[in-house]
C-alpha cells in the first residue's frame, strides 16, 4: 500500500503489509489522517497547540474507536493491526500519532479489563466511538519521575459522601488540551495508616482540574505534554477504577516503537524525494541522488528501516500466531523498541545529511522529523531498562 503522503516513494523494505482486508481498512483510514495531519504539523509544531484537525478527522473516519471492542461498536484492533495504523499516522505527524497512540493503548486496555465499573465502562467506550472523545493516563508527577519505577503517588483521594476528592500535580499528561478524560493515579488510605495505588477516570471539565500550560519542548511540541493541577476535583464513587499491577510486558507495552518507525519513514521519504529533484548546475543536469555518497546514506537507512521494521512486526507476528513463544518474546520486544526508537534517530540524521543545511529550515518538515524521533529516547522503557529487560531474559536462559 502506497502512501497518501509520499505517493511516488521507494517501498517499504522489510515486512509487507497489509495482509488482510482489515489491516488495510485500517492502513487507509490511518492514511487519511495523516494527510490532514501533514497538513496543519508545521504550524501546531510553531505554537505549541493541539492537532484539532487531524482528531476531527479520526473521529469522521471511525479511526477513535480503533482499540475499542466491537461489542462497544468499536474495530476490537490486535496490537499488530493498531501498530500498523501508527505507522501511517507518524508520517503526517509525530506529536498527533503521540496522543493517538497513547489513546489507543489506554482505551484498549480498558476495553478487556473486567474489573472497570459496568456501566462508567460502557459509557466510556461508547463516548470514545459516538462522540470520538480521546483518553489518557496522568500518572508520572514532578517529585516521582515515571510511576513504572514504583514509589508512592503524592496525588491523594480522600473518600467523602459526595465522591471522591482528589487533589495533586501531575506532568507529563500528554494530549491534555483535547482530552475527555484522563486515568489519574492517586494514593488512598483504604485503612488507617495504610496508603495504597489507585486510579479514578476524571472527566477533564471537573471543577478544580486545570491544565499548566508549560509544555515547550524540543520534540513532540504540539503533543500538549502540559502538567495537570487537581486542587480538591470532586469525581462519583463510581469512577474509581482498577489499580494495575506491574506492567505486563505485551506488544500494547511497545505501540510508540511503530511511532517512531513512522517518524524514520517519513525522513527517509522526504529525503530521498529532495535527493532525486535536486540538480545543482555544478552535476550538469543530473540528481544529486546519483552520488555515491548519498547512495551510500540512502543504502544505509533502507538497512536500518528493514531492521526496525523485520523486529518489531516479525515479533508482533509470533506473538500473535504461537501463544506458547509469548513467555520468550518479553526480551524481544524490548529489543525492538530500542532498534527503532535509535534507528529511526540515525535515519533523520542521514536524512538531514543527504539534503543538508536546507534540512534545517522550518519551510521544510524534515527539521521537525529530526526532533521528534530523539522523543522516543524518553518514552519507556528507556534504553536502560530495555537493556536490563534483554539482559535478565538471556541469563535466566
Amino acid at each position: 500500500m502506497s502512501s497518501r503522503l509520499f505517493p511516488n516513494a521507494p517501498a517499504l523494505p522489510g515486512p509487507r503489509y497489509p495482509h488482510t482486508e482489515r489491516q488495510a481498512e485500517m492502513m487507509r483510514k490511518a492514511q487519511e489522517v495523516a494527510v490532514v495531519a501533514d497538513a496543519y504539523a508545521s504550524l501546531h509544531d510553531e505554537d505549541g497547540s493541539f492537532p484539532a484537525e487531524a482528531f476531527a478527522k479520526m473521529h469522521e473516519v471511525g479511526l477513535t474507536g480503533l482499540t475499542v471492542p466491537t461489542k462497544y461498536g468499536g474495530m476490537g484492533a490486535s496490537a499488530l493491526e493498531t501498530l500498523l495504523a501508527i505507522e501511517q499516522l507518524a508520517q503526517g505527524d509525530g506529536s498527533m500519532a503521540l496522543i493517538a497512540t497513547m489513546h489507543f493503548s489506554h482505551v484498549g486496555s480498558a476495553g478487556i479489563n473486567t474489573d472497570w465499573p459496568a456501566d462508567v465502562k460502557a459509557m466510556f467506550l461508547r463516548a470514545v466511538v459516538e462522540e470520538g472523545a480521546l483518553y489518557n493516563t496522568a500518572a508520572s508527577e514532578p517529585g516521582l519521575g515515571s510511576p513504572s519505577r514504583g514509589g508512592a503517588y503524592a496525588t491523594t483521594a480522600i473518600r467523602q459522601d459526595d465522591g471522591w476528592h482528589i487533589t495533586g500535580h501531575k506532568a507529563w499528561s500528554t494530549g491534555s488540551p483535547g482530552l475527555r478524560w484522563a486515568g489519574v493515579g492517586c494514593s488512598v488510605e483504604d485503612e488507617p495508616g495504610t496508603f495504597v495505588r489507585a486510579n479514578f477516570l476524571v472527566p477533564m471539565d471537573t471543577p478544580g482540574v486545570r491544565i499548566e500550560e508549560n509544555w515547550d519542548n524540543l520534540a513532540m511540541r504540539a503533543s500538549g505534554s502540559h502538567d495537570l493541577i487537581l486542587e480538591d476535583a470532586v469525581v462519583p464513587l463510581s469512577h474509581r477504577l482498577p489499580a494495575g499491577g506491574a506492567p505486563e510486558v505485551t506488544p500494547w507495552s511497545f505501540l510508540t516503537s511503530a511511532l517512531y518507525i513512522g517518524i524514520g519513514e517519513a525522513a527517509r521519504n522526504w529525503s530521498i524525494a529532495w535527493a532525486k529533484d535536486r540538480r545543482p548546475t555544478a552535476l550538469g543536469g543530473k540528481s544529486i541522488a546519483e552520488l555515491e555518497g548519498v547512495q551510500l546514506k540512502i543504502a544505509r537507512m533502507e538497512t536500518l528501516l528493514l531492521a526496525a521494521r523485520s523486529s518489531l512486526y516479525g515479533t508482533v507476528e509470533e506473538w500473535e500466531h504461537y501463544p506458547e513463544h509469548r513467555e520468550s518474546l518479553g526480551a524481544q520486544l524490548a529489543a525492538a523498541k530500542v532498534i527503532c526508537t535509535n534507528n529511526a534517530i540515525e535515519i533523520t540524521d542521514l536524512a538531514m545529511r543527504i539534503v543538508g543545511s536546507v534540512g534545517m529550515q522550518k519551510a521544510y518538515p524534515l527539521e521537525r522529523y529530526f526532533r521528534d524521533a530523539r522523543a522516543g529516547l524518553g518514552n519507556p522503557p528507556i534504553d536502560d531498562v530495555a537493556y536490563g529487560i534483554i539482559a535478565r531474559a538471556t541469563i535466566a536462559g
